[in-house]
C-alpha cells in the first residue's frame, strides 16, 4: 500500500519546485459520463488557464497525451477500490487531494467514493490553483461536517397554486422566474459550487401545478397566473382566505404551459439538480387545497374522505411523475386548527391531525415505496404544530420499509438565526427523538435587503447545531423569495439572482456546513478575487464588523418568529408591537424579552437590579449597545479606504454602501438601547438626567435613522410590501422614529 501520510505531508513541498512556465501543459483525466465530475473539471479548466496552462481533457485527441516534462496531470479516481487509494475515515460526498511528483511532471489525484465528492474535490483544488497557485496547493481530507446542507425556497407556483410567501412583492416578481429553467440552472450551479446538495421547495398545495392525478384530472392547471389586481396589506398569518374570486377575476396569463409543459419543466430542473449532485424535496403545509375549486367534493376538511383519498393520490403521482424527486416532506398546520376526537378513539387533537397525514401522506409514499422497491425515497415530517411521541407511533408502519427513511423537521432558531450561536429551542425535542433523525431548519427572515455576511458567526453557529441525530439542515426565508433582483433601484448586475447578490451570505451556510474549519483566510481570498483591487481581508473585516450587528440587536432585542420583528425595518406585525403601525417604538424595547441562549439583561431586570443594588450577572443593555458601537466604528472607519483602493467595480460599491446601512442601522439600535435604558430608568428615579439622557439618545438614534433610512431609500424600492410585516415605507418610519423622542420628553408611564 502506498504511504499516503507521507505524500499528504510533502505535497506542499513537491509542487513548490513545479511553478509552471507560461506554456506549461496540464491534462485532467475524470470519468466524462458523470456530469457532477464534469462541472468540477470545467471550473478545473478554467482556474489552470487562468494561472498560464494549456488544458487538455480525456478524450480530447487534440491535447498532447501525459507523460510530459514539467506538466500538472490531475487524475480523479475512486477510492477504497481494490488496487485504488485507500482513505479508511472517507464518507460518502467526502474526498481527498494528494500530489506527488512523477517522472518529471506533478500527479494530482482528487479521490473520493461518489461522484458528489468527486465534484467537491474538483472544486476545491479549482479554488486553490484560482486563490494560490499551483505551486500553493494544500494537500487535504475533508468529509462533510453535515450531510445534508438544503436551502429552503418557497415556490410561488401560480396564483391558484400559492406559496407561504406569496402575498408580498417578492412572491409577485418572482412568479415568472420560478418556470425559467436558466434562473435554475444558474440557482443550482450556485449551491453547487457552495456545497449545497438539497434544496426543499415549499408550496402549500403544489399538486395542481406539477402532476396529473387520474382519479381527479380535471384538478391539473394549465398555464401560470397572476393576480392584476391591487392587493391589501395585511393577510391571514395562517394564509387562508388568500385567493378571492376577485383575484381570479382579474388575473394575467405569465406563461402559456400545458400540465404536460410543466412536468416536462420540472423534471429537467430535478435532472440539472442530479447533474450538480443535489436532491431535489417538495414540502407543503395542510389542509389547502388552493386550485382545486372544489371539484370532486374535495375540501380542507379533515372529516372528507375525498380529500384523503385525492391527498394520497397526488403523493403517489408525485413520485411517479418524478423519478428524480428524492422525497416530500409536510406540515400539519397551518389549516388544521382544533380537530376535535380521534379517528382512535383518543381525545388528542394533535393525533386527529396525525392521522390525517398518515391517511394522505404516509400512505401515499408507501404506494410508491411499492411500486418502486429500488427507490429511495425520504418523508420529511415537521414537527411544527405537532408532538413527536404522536408522529413517531402514528408513522410506525411506514418506517418499516426499506427503502423510505423518516425524518423530522424542527425550526432550530425559530424565524431568526441570526440571533446568537447558541440556541435552545431543540433541546427537549432531540431528547424525545429516540433512534429518529432531524433536520434542522435555519431561518433568516432578518438579512434580506442588506448583503449580510458574518463568517465567524456561521461557523461558531453550526460547530454549536448537534449532530448525533442530526442528518443536516437546510436555511432559507418565509419573508422573501430567492429568485432574482427585484428590490433594487439601480442594481450593479442586470436580472442578478438574490442567492448571488447576497453570495457571500450564501457561500457561508453551504461552504461552512460541509466544512467548518474553513478558515477567513480562504474566505477573504475569495472576495478579493469577486473585487479585483481590494483588500479582500480587510474587506472580510468590515463586512463581519457591520454584519454582527444583527445578531447583537436581535440577541438582545428577542422576538421568535417572523412576523414578530424584521430587524431591517424596525418593525412587526402591529400586535407584538404593541404599537399601531407596527414600528417597535422605544415602550417595545424597554419590554421586549432576550434571546434565552444569550446572557443578556433585559431593560426592566437591569433597572430593577440598578434600584435594589442587585444587578443580574449577565451582559447589561449598555453593555448591549457598546458592542454595537464597536462593530459600527469599525466598520465606517474601513470603508472609506476600501471605496479609494479597489479598481471600478458598481457591485463592490453597492456593497460597501450595504456595509454602511447596517452600521448606521447599528448605531440607531445602540442609541435607541440607551435611550430605552435610561427612560425606564427615569420612571423608577424620577431623576431629571435621567430623563434628559433618554431624550437626548433618542434624537440621536433618530438623526442616525434618518441616514439609514435616506440611503435605503435611495437604493431599494420604496415601499415594499413584505408578506410577514406588511408595507415597509421608509416615510412612515421616519415619521414613528421621530415619535419616541415625543415618548421621552413626556415621559409617559
Amino acid at each position: 500500500m502506498i504511504d499516503f501520510t507521507r505524500i499528504l505531508v510533502g505535497a506542499a513541498l513537491a509542487l513548490a519546485s513545479c511553478v509552471p512556465a507560461a506554456a506549461a501543459e496540464a491534462f485532467i483525466d475524470f470519468d466524462p459520463d458523470s456530469a457532477p465530475t464534469m462541472f468540477a473539471v470545467q471550473a478545473l479548466d478554467e482556474a489552470l488557464r487562468s494561472r498560464g496552462f494549456e488544458v487538455g481533457r480525456r478524450g480530447d485527441t487534440a491535447s498532447r497525451k501525459p507523460p510530459f516534462e514539467g506538466g500538472v496531470l490531475i487524475r480523479f479516481d475512486r477510492a477504497n477500490e481494490p488496487g485504488g487509494r485507500e482513505f479508511p475515515a472517507m464518507q460518502p460526498d467526502g474526498f481527498a487531494l494528494t500530489a506527488f511528483r512523477d517522472e518529471g511532471h506533478t500527479l494530482i489525484h482528487v479521490s473520493s467514493t461518489t461522484v458528489g465528492g468527486a465534484m467537491y474535490g474538483g472544486l476545491e483544488l479549482a479554488e486553490q490553483i484560482r486563490t494560490r497557485g499551483v505551486d500553493g496547493l494544500e494537500a487535504i481530507e475533508r468529509n462533510p461536517h453535515f450531510a445534508l446542507r438544503g436551502t429552503k425556497f418557497n415556490l410561488p407556483l401560480d396564483l391558484r397554486s400559492p406559496s407561504y410567501s406569496d402575498m408580498s412583492d417578492a412572491a409577485q416578481a418572482n412568479i415568472g422566474t420560478v418556470w425559467d429553467f436558466e434562473f435554475w440552472r444558474a440557482y443550482l450551479d450556485q449551491l453547487a459550487r457552495d456545497r449545497y446538495n438539497a434544496v426543499t421547495l415549499w408550496n402549500l398545495h403544489p399538486f395542481p401545478s406539477m402532476v396529473k392525478v387520474p382519479e381527479f384530472p380535471d384538478v391539473a392547471l394549465n398555464d401560470v397566473w397572476r393576480s392584476k389586481i391591487r392587493f391589501d396589506e395585511d393577510y391571514s398569518t395562517r394564509t387562508v382566505g388568500l385567493v378571492t374570486p376577485a383575484m381570479l377575476a382579474h388575473k394575467e396569463v405569465v406563461r402559456a404551459l400545458t400540465i404536460d409543459q410543466k412536468i416536462a419543466f420540472w423534471r429537467r430542473v430535478m435532472q440539472h439538480a442530479r447533474d450538480r449532485n443535489i436532491d431535489v424535496y417538495v414540502v407543503t403545509w395542510n389542509i389547502f387545497t388552493y386550485g382545486v375549486g372544489g371539484k370532486y367534493g374535495i375540501d380542507d376538511s379533515l372529516e372528507n374522505r375525498k380529500t384523503r383519498d385525492y391527498f394520497r393520490a397526488s403523493v403517489r403521482e408525485l413520485f411517479r411523475t418524478y423519478p428524480l424527486l428524492r422525497g416530500i416532506g409536510l406540515t400539519v398546520g397551518e389549516n388544521m386548527g382544533d380537530p376535535g376526537p380521534s379517528d382512535n378513539g383518543g381525545d388528542s387533537a394533535f393525533q386527529r391531525k396525525e392521522d390525517w397525514a398518515f391517511a394522505t401522506y404516509g400512505l401515499g409514499v408507501m404506494d410508491a415505496a411499492r411500486a418502486e422497491p429500488k427507490r429511495s425515497i425520504r418523508l420529511i415530517h415537521r414537527q411544527h404544530e405537532a408532538k413527536t411521541q404522536d408522529i413517531a407511533a402514528t408513522f410506525a408502519p411506514l418506517r418499516k420499509f426499506a427503502n423510505v427513511e423518516f425524518l423530522f423537521s424542527f425550526k432550530y432558531a425559530q424565524a431568526h438565526a441570526l440571533s446568537s450561536t447558541e440556541q435552545t429551542f431543540h433541546r427537549g425535542h432531540v431528547d424525545s427523538l429516540g433512534d429518529l433523525g432531524t433536520l434542522w431548519t435555519i431561518r433568516n427572515d432578518d438579512a434580506l435587503l442588506h448583503r449580510w455576511a458574518a463568517p465567524d458567526f456561521v461557523r461558531e453557529f453550526i460547530v454549536n447545531m448537534p449532530r448525533e441525530k442530526s442528518r443536516g439542515f437546510y436555511v432559507g426565508s418565509d419573508m422573501w423569495i430567492w429568485g432574482r433582483d427585484f428590490v433594487s433601484r439601480v442594481p450593479p448586475v442586470p436580472h442578478q439572482l438574490e442567492a448571488d447578490r447576497h453570495w457571500l451570505h450564501t457561500l457561508l451556510w453551504g461552504r461552512l456546513g460541509y466544512d467548518p474549519t474553513l478558515d477567513d483566510s480562504r474566505i477573504a481570498a475569495l472576495v478579493g478575487q469577486r473585487f479585483p483591487g481590494v483588500d479582500g481581508a480587510r474587506l472580510l473585516a468590515a463586512w463581519q464588523d457591520a454584519s454582527m450587528i444583527y445578531p447583537l440587536v436581535t440577541g438582545f432585542h428577542w422576538a421568535d418568529f417572523d412576523f414578530q420583528w424584521y430587524i431591517e425595518a424596525c418593525r412587526s406585525r402591529p400586535a407584538p408591537a404593541r404599537t399601531e403601525s407596527g414600528f417597535h417604538s422605544v415602550e417595545t424595547f424597554i419590554t421586549q424579552r432576550v434571546h434565552p441562549g444569550t446572557d443578556n439583561i433585559s431593560i426592566p431586570d437591569y433597572v430593577a437590579g440598578v434600584a435594589n443594588g442587585d444587578v443580574p450577572r449577565g451582559t447589561s443593555p449598555l453593555e448591549v449597545a457598546r458592542r454595537i458601537d464597536e462593530r459600527v466604528f469599525s466598520a465606517l472607519h474601513a470603508s472609506p479606504g476600501l471605496r479609494r483602493s479597489a479598481q471600478p467595480n458598481a457591485e463592490l460599491e453597492a456593497t460597501l454602501d450595504d456595509i454602511t446601512r447596517m452600521a448606521l442601522l447599528g448605531w440607531y439600535y445602540s442609541s435607541k438601547i440607551r435611550g430605552a435604558t435610561a427612560l425606564a430608568q427615569y420612571r423608577v428615579t424620577r431623576h431629571p438626567d435621567d430623563q434628559a439622557l433618554a431624550v437626548k439618545e433618542l434624537r440621536r438614534a433618530a438623526e442616525t435613522w434618518g441616514l439609514y433610512s435616506a440611503s435605503a431609500r435611495k437604493a431599494y424600492r420604496n415601499p415594499l410590501w413584505t408578506n410577514r410585516v406588511g408595507i415597509v415605507d421608509w416615510d412612515e418610519l421616519d415619521r414613528e422614529v421621530r415619535k419616541d423622542v415625543e415618548i421621552a420628553q413626556k415621559s409617559a408611564q
